[in-house]
């Protein structure tokens, strides 16, 4: 059994889900790995978007604090220098320095958790560095990826990373399960407004909302143009905070799984809000990745739609009885596969294994820019 590790995590946000779904990520992994009995602190940038919008202000499975900027993350240089390991993630502002102060205040493992690794990858081969700079790749001890397949391999043999490994999202199954609600719409969608997910949303509920005048449909989630043409049938709800997820899941009598367009390409990104639907027993609707019938097998535990025709037909055809069997697939894989817990054990395993490849080898120095 591995012993108990104090976690030093740095990411974009854990007080927020507002406009990320960061926040449900690392709240589902670090409870599990709290529940291990691992210490975890987390350090979040101080920005006022998510300051407007936190949705868990005090996190009762890890110590949290904000800092204003750079220069006070040193008020937390010697918890970063004694942990036994210290995780950056994705997208945390000012991400190429801050991984610098850590690589240089560490003593123990330090690792790099890319929850956007498709995107972090498509903006390194522009030469944009908003996460990290490729010359950090090899510095880390592990590079957890939120995607898995070739992805994996690619970041070992072209990036140069010591290690890097698959570490997919979950879901803590005692806040998301079946609530037992009437149905209300009869197919939504939840999740923040991205251009490239745009047309699949489109494609995959807009026009078959037009199509189908007398079904009920819903999309929640922020920042969504004001220009968006919808449907009468279409509900629109902002913002949806976590507490609600699983009575907005109960509601549908399917959801609608729409991903990134990197992702698509990279293939084997499942997004959390795909684990967060199984768990609640609702009925997947979903676009096609590679990697994804490994997962949540098509026919069986959710439904791939590959344009508007297919979702009509589903809406319209699909027998409840088979929708409540792939959604009780679903469930049942998740419950199985992919909960907070399960993950923290991937997530530990990784530190750990990373740790013992070090040894009591002094950590390279930081290359300049």
């Amino acid at each position: 059994m591995t012993k108990a590790l104090d976690i030093v995590v740095l990411g974009l946000s854990l007080s927020s889900s507002w406009g990320n779904g960061h926040a449900t990520t690392f709240r589902a992994l670090l409870r599990g790995a709290a529940g291990l009995g691992h210490r975890i602190t987390f350090l979040e940038r101080d920005v006022p978007w998510y300051a407007d919008h936190r949705d868990l202000p005090d996190p009762d499975f890890c110590a949290f604090h904000l800092y204003p900027d750079l220069a006070a993350l040193e008020a937390h240089a010697a918890t970063i220098r004694d942990a036994d390991a210290v995780v950056v993630g994705s997208y945390v502002p000012d991400g190429g320095a801050v991984i610098d102060r850590v690589l240089e205040l560490a003593r123990g493992v330090v690792a790099f958790y890319d929850i956007d690794t498709p995107v972090t990858l498509a903006q390194l081969a522009r030469g944009e560095t908003q996460s990290l700079e490729a010359r950090q790749i090899p510095l880390f001890d592990v590079y957890f990826s939120f995607t898995g397949g070739p992805t994996v391999d690619r970041l070992e043999r072209e990036l140069g990373a010591r290690a890097a490994r698959a570490l997919y999202c979950s879901v803590e199954p005692e806040r998301y399960r079946p609530t037992g609600e009437p149905y209300e719409w009869d197919l939504g969608y939840l999740g923040t407004y991205s251009p490239d997910r745009q047309p699949s949303l489109e494609r995959l509920l807009i026009e078959p909302a037009r199509r189908l005048p007398g079904k009920r449909f819903v999309v929640a989630g922020p920042q969504y143009p004001d220009d968006i043409a919808w449907p009468e049938n279409v509900t629109r709800i902002p913002h949806l905070p976590p507490a609600d997820h699983p009575s907005f899941y109960a509601r549908q009598r399917f959801t609608l799984n729409v991903t990134r367009a990197d992702m698509i390409v990279a293939g084997w990104s499942p997004s959390v809000r795909l684990f967060e639907a199984g768990a609640c027993a609702t009925a997947i609707v979903g676009d096609h990745w590679e990697g994804l019938g490994t997962l949540l097998p098509d026919g069986e535990a959710m439904l791939v739609a590959h344009d508007t025709d297919d979702v009509v037909r589903i809406l319209g055809e699909l027998p409840a009885m088979r929708r409540d069997a792939i959604a009780a697939r679903a469930r049942a894989i998740v419950l199985s596969e992919h909960t907070g817990t399960a993950r923290a054990r991937e997530f530990v395993a990784g530190l750990a294994e990373a740790g013992a490849a070090r040894g009591a080898a002094p950590r390279k120095k930081v290359a300049g820019p």
